[in-house]
């Protein structure tokens, strides 16, 4: 297949499968993936501009294996826009800023497929204001035992604790096994702070249910238990961007839901050819997260 032009930006070798179809599917190419971020452009600009982002880049497909990668780098497609970071810790003489990728305008998602980028994950804080996360995060990992409808009902009881002090949950699908329960913040507390607040959600929800809930960190102490994950909520961390394709086969996404489809969509069941056809017939779920940011208790 000849190149394609899409939003300006050349994409080479449009028919190269980025990801193999899942059961009954079709391969996710580089046209495929490039199309689909033209056509939800406008949804969700707002939710990565600004956002400092690593990339989880497979050139070759995800049968081919692919890397993570955080600076830009010398070889990034022309025009591409960043945001510099302080590396906190920097050794004496040692660059001490990152170049990370930055998507301001629709070319900057399409310069990302010609780079061979599948999934997004962003930072909780945007330029200008990277010591003032603008959301709290709390990932559910399922346990090996876990079933989808105990996994939802973990989701629930980690919004009644986030609701409990003030703030107001947001839900969105990992394209994985779980689910990420978010609050937005108004931007008046530093990483420190808004990880132990974090914490506190957590361990609150986890005392309740010792057998089926835990926070430890480390996966043996876990004992098969379903792990609350608050580690996205540090500087430099990052979490998977709303509607971002996961590396798995099919491109399943990450997804913007509300409350009341938590029974009925799974973590994993949209992905890159269903999304478009939802954002036709539905608003964006988080199209107004940041008129709900609070301060933390």
């Amino acid at each position: 297949m000849a190149d394609l032009t899409v939003a300006g930006v050349n994409v080479t070798h449009p028919d190269k499968v980025l990801l193999p179809a899942r059961e009954g599917g079709e391969d996710i190419t580089k046209a495929d993936l490039a199309q689909y971020w033209e056509t939800i452009a406008a949804t969700v600009l707002p939710h990565l501009a600004g956002r400092p982002l690593t990339l989880q880049r497979f050139p070759d497909g995800l049968d081919a294996g692919g890397f993570v990668q955080q600076d830009a780098g010398q070889r990034a497609p022309k025009g591409l826009h960043t945001v510099d970071t302080p590396r906190r810790d920097a050794k004496k003489g040692a660059d001490d800023v990152v170049h990370h990728p930055e998507v301001e305008e629709t070319a900057d998602l399409l310069r990302l497929v010609q780079y061979g980028t599948v999934t997004l994950h962003g930072w909780n804080a945007v330029a200008g204001s990277l010591e003032r996360p603008d959301r709290l995060i709390v990932d559910i990992d399922p346990g090996e035992t876990a079933d989808l409808a105990g996994i939802r009902d973990v989701a629930r009881a980690v919004r009644a604790a986030v609701e409990g002090r003030g703030l107001v949950a947001f839900l969105q699908s990992t394209g994985s096994r779980g689910y990420h329960v978010v609050a937005p913040l108004d931007g008046s507390a530093g990483h420190d702070r808004v990880r132990a607040e974090a914490e506190e959600i957590a361990e609150a929800v986890a005392a309740d249910h010792p057998d089926e809930l835990t926070t430890a960190v480390r996966k043996d102490a876990r004992g098969g238990r379903t792990f609350l994950d608050i580690g996205r909520n540090a500087y430099g961390q990052t979490a998977v961007m709303p509607y971002s394709p996961r590396a798995r086969p099919g491109g399943p996404t990450a997804t913007p839901l509300d409350w009341d489809e938590l029974s009925r969509v799974g973590p994993d069941q949209h992905d890159v050819r269903s999304i478009p056809r939802r954002l036709a017939r539905k608003t964006d779920p988080w199209a107004h997260l940041a008129d709900h940011a609070r301060s933390l208790p």
